[in-house]
């Protein structure tokens, strides 16, 4: 079967498909047949500096999120042709993940998908929208009388956060740092916010705030959240991982919570709660790109350039 593997740090000229061992179901791993994958800035950062670390077993296929059906599968949860999704749990650096035709994935990451969505935009839903679930109602609490400002809204996750809000009835402030990207947080019906230097606070107050970009704009986020508000950070954006020399005490408004959502423990359950929403309101991911799996080293490069929107790969 053809599978991209990478054994060091790796160019995007160098992303070639390469013939290995299609593998065979395992007790506890179902053979999945990979229909389509997401894209995510992880497998990016993976492929071009975490590959080094010790952690990561080697050689390895990347991607942390698919969907496709049950080849076969020793485990009574599963049976062949069962439509599933998974993601996370080590999916990509601990074991092979989606950039390849066939998988051994483990079924405590398995998750069964009841959806009639083209495969385009079932493959752009897993990591995406459940990252986005788990901040809005997790972390967030959100309700329909709630007012939301999304930082990084022009980004997959936030524009996915948005749609989401917005179905639900929620009033919705995204930022951008662009003008030309602007388009896309009103074409939602949502309030847009130029923010090319990171700073809105004494602008915009929300009482409700998904943090996107980061340490980068996280202090300036909590400023903007009204007393008894909450702040989720969940994204890296701006490229900074860590908030040198925070003080907590100064530095968080009394009567701000701060919290944060980490998206490796997808269950069952939520999976259900959001495709069972995804259904009810219509939605449909914002796909920025779609490429066929032979094509992979072009999704490759387009990640690197860029692109507004999910870029997703389909078999």
């Amino acid at each position: 079967m053809k599978a991209v593997v990478l054994k060091d740090i790796t160019n995007s000229d160098d992303i070639v498909l390469e013939n290995i061992e299609k593998p065979k179901a395992q007790k506890g791993w179902p053979l999945v047949k990979i229909l389509g994958f997401g894209m995510n800035h992880s497998e990016l950062v993976l492929r071009v500096n975490e590959i080094r670390a010790d952690y990561i077993k080697k050689p390895i296929v990347p991607g942390i999120e698919c969907v496709g059906v049950i080849e076969e599968s020793l485990d009574e949860e599963f049976k062949a042709g069962d439509k599933v999704c998974s993601m996370m749990g080590g999916m990509g650096r601990n074991f092979n993940g989606s950039y390849e035709e066939y998988a051994i994935l483990p079924i405590s990451k398995l998750f069964h998908i009841h959806s009639d969505l083209d495969m385009k935009y079932l493959a752009a839903i897993p990591e995406t929208f459940f990252t986005a679930w788990g901040s809005l109602f997790e972390c967030l609490k959100l309700e329909k009388k709630d007012i939301l400002l999304v930082r990084g809204a022009t980004s997959a996750l936030g524009y996915a956060s948005m749609q989401i809000a917005k179905a639900l009835g929620c009033q919705v402030i995204g930022t951008t740092h662009k003008q030309e990207k602007m388009h896309f947080i009103t074409d939602l019906g949502c309030k847009a916010i130029l923010d090319p230097e990171g700073k809105i606070a004494g602008k915009v107050y929300a009482n409700k705030v998904l943090e996107l970009i980061g340490p980068k704009t996280l202090r300036d986020s909590l400023r903007c959240c009204y007393h008894g508000g909450i702040v989720c950070n969940t994204g890296i954006l701006g490229g900074e991982y860590f908030l040198n020399g925070f003080d907590p005490i100064k530095e968080i408004p009394n009567g701000v919570y701060l919290t944060g959502f980490f998206s490796n423990y997808p269950t069952q359950e939520v999976v259900d709660s959001l495709f069972k929403f995804i259904n009810e309101y219509n939605l449909k991911p914002f796909i920025g790109a779609s490429y066929k799996f032979s094509d992979i080293k072009a999704a490759i490069k387009a990640q690197e350039k860029g692109v507004d929107g999910k870029i997703v790969v389909t078999m």
